[in-house]
């Protein structure tokens, strides 16, 4: 029995020694093996450049909050965004492929969900990862913007609502930040075609009393029936479209929580601390886990609400001011998780939906951000400027601190690498279109899964990457790019954003090509000429380009025309319609500040 006993007790002994061995000993590059579902945080800031961030280069506006996240973490400097704006991005990541897919990017010039009453979002049968996530057990949170729909047939049907796509808890803007929400910035939806409006309810009006006055003094015969059903002509033709365009701060500029709204229209002027009380609650409420929470900025987009802390505090005017600010929500957020100890068991992630805006300007004064060294900006589906963006991982202990990665990485990986990490699977039934990062991000990965991305504006391709990992090659090929105003701007100044398609762009065939690798801002396109291998190149991305599409299936267009004008029969409303106005919160945010 001591015989045994002592054998027993030395293969014990042996085996510990092994584990110790196999945990301590690990050869460089593996990566190590989670036994629990992490915590996940989420930030997505709005209409953030590249070039707006400290640890991506600007030494001018303060970003310590997001730097001390690259310095603990992994910087991706390829983060490509699968859209050049808001809706079609986000949907992208939340579901994990190109907007082409589900429906959410348009033939037309109306590229993003117009109005918070239009009919058109993100289908209820897509699988957002916060579904896939809620069915492994997390709980999970949207904070912030959605601007993926509201309803499809009636007020309360919440068909496109976050409620619906796999989030327990939503505390947001349904719609999107814009001019028309402060009412001290001059109009911003559609306000070309509510100038036409107004001159044509004008010069109606104007010939109504033009008749009557003619009438009145024996000039014309006219009979005041006429005349009486042309005044009734232009005053519908007025109501027709001021009672959209004329209440758009009751319509679209709303907070809600969960199906409630909160307030309509909102008090800008307090949004920032409701979001970041909302979100460190959140943190606090399920500090036991697992949790997914989804930090959806307001911040950068314009009119850049900003409170009087940072007012005035950057080197960069109002929008140095609103990108410290969002910087300073950042560390807040981080804090929350530090101090409630579960840094070592969240994973934390922060970018932004597509580049910056180029075109915003007020006079001389630059309300957009800087794309850094790369062309183009916001609404520009090719140029990099439009869709590279900041890419930041930190999780102690797992990801290794400090590290930055140079391969093309996708908004859409975020998808199935969260998936992943909760024990979940990916969708069977449809193509998903990202990666799982974490092989990369821990080093066992040496180059990126993605051999070739496809960069949409619209439902139009514009361009086509392709990672040669063999040679290190990075070749861009542009089919279409647009046309600048003025001529070599940079950005579509004339028109205040740039188009997909029309007298606005100009088709290359050849196509353009680079090689990002040695062109990173795709200033000197390559030629027969100058690159032997330029027919071999486009040959093998038409290739591609032909796979690709051979992947794609009709879908409804979610942002066609009839789906993105404003329906009253849809208009969420606290009130009844279209007596639509509260304000649940008071005054309420101001001690999360």
């Amino acid at each position: 029995m001591v015989e045994i006993m002592w054998h027993l007790t030395g293969y014990w002994t042996s085996l510990t020694i092994l584990l110790v061995l196999c945990l301590f000993l690990r050869p460089p590059g593996s990566h190590a093996s989670v036994g629990y579902k992490p915590n996940i945080v989420l930030i997505l800031a709005d209409d953030l450049g590249i070039g707006d961030v400290g640890c991506y280069g600007n030494d001018t506006i303060r970003t310590p909050n997001i730097d001390r996240l690259a310095k603990e973490g992994v910087k991706l400097t390829q983060h490509i965004a699968a859209a050049p704006l808001c809706t079609p991005s986000r949907a992208a990541f939340l579901t994990g492929r190109y907007p082409i897919r589900s429906g959410m990017d348009a033939s037309n010039d109306y590229r993003v969900i117009q109005w918070a009453g239009a009919s058109g979002g993100l289908p209820p049968n897509e699988t957002t990862f916060a579904k896939i996530l809620q069915q492994q057990g997390y709980i999970t949170g949207l904070i912030g913007k959605w601007h993926q729909g509201v309803n499809c047939e009636s007020r309360n049907d919440y068909c496109h609502h976050p409620l619906n796509h796999g989030f327990d808890y939503f505390y947001g803007m349904p719609f999107s930040l814009m001019n028309d929400c402060q009412i001290t910035q001059p109009p911003e939806k559609d306000r070309v075609l509510r100038t036409k409006f107004w001159l044509y309810t004008q010069t109606i009006g104007l010939a109504v009393l033009t008749l009557a006055i003619a009438r009145l003094t024996g000039l014309v015969s006219v009979t005041w029936k006429i005349i009486t059903c042309f005044a009734w002509f232009g005053f519908l033709f007025f109501a027709s479209w001021f009672s959209s365009y004329g209440f758009i701060r009751y319509w679209d500029c709303i907070m809600m929580r969960n199906y409630e709204i909160t307030e309509q229209p909102m008090v800008v002027e307090r949004t920032t601390s409701l979001i970041l009380r909302e979100a460190i609650s959140f943190i606090e409420r399920n500090k036991h886990g697992p949790f997914l929470l989804f930090v959806s900025f307001l911040h950068v987009h314009t009119p850049l609400i900003t409170t009087e802390l940072f007012l005035g505090k950057s080197r960069y005017g109002l929008y140095g001011d609103n990108v410290e600010e969002m910087d300073w929500m950042v560390g807040r957020v981080l804090d929350a998780i530090d101090k409630k100890g579960l840094k070592n068991t969240t994973l934390m992630y922060f970018a932004s939906d597509h580049g910056g805006f180029l075109e915003a300007r007020e006079g001389k004064a630059q309300l957009g951000g800087w794309n850094g060294i790369y062309k183009g900006g916001k609404a520009m589906g090719g140029w990099e400027g439009g869709i590279r963006v900041p890419g930041i991982f930190r999780w102690p202990g797992v990801l290794p601190a400090d590290t930055v990665i140079d391969e093309p990485t996708s908004l859409m990986d975020i998808y199935p690498t969260v998936t992943y990490l909760a024990g979940g699977i990916v969708p069977q039934d449809r193509v998903i279109d990202g990666r799982n990062l974490m092989p990369l991000l821990q080093g066992s990965l040496q180059h990126s899964e993605h051999e070739f991305l496809f960069h949409y504006c619209g439902m139009y391709l514009h361009a086509v990457r392709w990672h040669q990992k063999d040679s290190g090659a990075l070749w861009k090929a542009h089919y279409v790019t647009p046309i600048f105003q003025p001529e070599g701007a940079g950005a579509c100044y004339g028109r205040g954003i740039c188009p997909c398609f029309g007298e606005g762009v100009t088709h290359h065939d050849p196509p353009l090509l680079f090689d990002l690798s040695r062109d990173p801002s795709e200033a000197k396109p390559l030629s027969p000429g100058t690159e032997p291998l330029f027919d071999t190149v486009i040959s093998r991305i038409e290739r591609a380009v032909q796979e690709h599409r051979q992947t794609l299936t009709p879908v409804p267009e979610q942002l066609s025309w009839y789906n993105n004008i404003w329906k009253p029969w849809l208009q969420p409303c606290c009130g009844t319609f279209p007596f639509c106005w509260c304000d649940k919160e008071g005054d309420s945010a101001h001690p999360a500040l």
